[in-house]
C-alpha cells in the first residue's frame, strides 16, 4: 500500500512516496529500477538492505551510511552486514562494501574526486578483478583489496 506521491518538504523537486515495509520489500524484489532512495527506520532499514544485497548478488556488496545532514553529530558509514566478526581473521570477507563505505565517507567530508578514484578502482576490480567466495571466487580479503588499491588512480 502506498499513499499518492508528495513533495519532500524543504526540497519542492523531490518527490516523496510512503511504503508499508513489506509492499516496499516486494517492490524492491520485482521493481528494483523504480527505486532511488530509501529512508526507514533502524530495524526495516535493516531488513530492506539485506534485501537490497541479496538482489545484489551477496551482502559483501553493498555500503551503507547514517547520515546527519545538520552535521552536528556524526555520520557512519560502513558495510550493510556491519564488521562480520565471525568472519575476522580468516581472510574470507568480501572487502567491497567496507571500500565502498569509505568512498561514500570521503564524499561526504568533501572529498569527491578521492571518493571517485575509489569507486572507479572498486568498479574495475568487480568488473573484471579477483573475487572473494561469496561471489564464487577463491580470493582472500586481502587479495581483493590489494587489487583494488592498485587500481585506484589507474581507472578512467
Amino acid at each position: 500500500m502506498r499513499s499518492s506521491p508528495k513533495s519532500g518538504g524543504n526540497y519542492p523537486d523531490v518527490e516523496v512516496t510512503t511504503y508499508h515495509v513489506d509492499a516496499l520489500a516486494a517492490r524492491m524484489v520485482t521493481a528494483p529500477d523504480t527505486l532511488d532512495v530509501i529512508v526507514a527506520s533502524n530495524l526495516f532499514g535493516d531488513i530492506l538492505t539485506d534485501i537490497g544485497g541479496a538482489l545484489q548478488g551477496s551482502l559483501g556488496l553493498p555500503a551503507s551510511a547514517n547520515l546527519n545532514p545538520e552535521r552536528i553529530y556524526p555520520s557512519l558509514f560502513e558495510p550493510v552486514h556491519g564488521s562480520a566478526p565471525r568472519r575476522a581473521g580468516q581472510g574470507v570477507a568480501n572487502p567491497m562494501a567496507t571500500i565502498w563505505a569509505g568512498a561514500m565517507l570521503l564524499d561526504h567530508i568533501g572529498e569527491p574526486e578521492a571518493g571517485r578514484l575509489v569507486m572507479d578502482a572498486l568498479r574495475a576490480v568487480a568488473k573484471d578483478g579477483p573475487r572473494t567466495k561469496d561471489l564464487g571466487g577463491t580470493a582472500t580479503t586481502r587479495e581483493v583489496g590489494d587489487a583494488i588499491a592498485a587500481r585506484v588512480g589507474t581507472t578512467g
